[in-house]
């Protein structure tokens, strides 16, 4: 039964956190807290399948993503590749959590290699989007644009995700 419930109820927290907007000159969402608190608490299966069944939704049409957007075109837009990175990203914390366990820096370790897979993917989704070709200038160009203006905010995000999956690993049934 909480192989059904967890993934949904964390769904939901992806949700709510995608709409969560703080405005600077690139607005930053609660998105990928909601990534590594999912995967930190649920493990590598529930808590993919929680990214997963988000970007479903979205992907059908609910206004599930940043800005209360939703449809298959937003996974195809310039940002979509940073959405589909959340699974990736998901994927390898999960597997370096479940394997290692949950000491905190086991916990940094994982969510840092994830948040670097769903740069280098969002990334290159990007490039690809407004170039149609990848060449390491326009990589790098777009570096400064994707990833430079979202370090520190992430990094307040993984640390807050570390600060509940410490919190709350006891109380969620495995």
């Amino acid at each position: 039964m909480m192989n059904i419930i967890y993934p949904a109820l964390f769904a939901a927290i992806i949700v709510i956190c995608s709409w969560i907007s703080i405005p600077l000159t690139v607005p930053v969402t609660l998105q990928t807290f909601a990534v590594f608190a999912s995967v930190g608490l649920l493990g590598t299966y529930r808590g993919t399948l929680s990214v997963i069944l988000y970007i479903m939704l979205g992907a059908v049409g609910l206004p599930v993503f940043s800005g209360f957007r939703g449809g298959f075109g937003i996974l195809l837009g310039n940002t979509g590749g940073f959405v589909i990175g959340f699974v990736f990203a998901a994927f390898l914390s999960g597997a370096i959590i479940d394997h290692f366990g949950k000491k905190t820096i086991v916990l940094i370790i994982a969510m840092v290699s994830g948040l670097i897979v769903c740069y280098l993917f969002g990334t290159l989704w990007f490039v690809y989007i407004y170039t149609k070709t990848i060449s390491m200038t326009e990589f790098l160009s777009a570096v400064s644009v994707c990833v430079l203006p979202f370090i520190i905010p992430d990094a307040l995000k993984i640390g807050a995700a570390i600060f509940i999956v410490r919190g709350v690993t006891e109380y969620i049934k495995h």
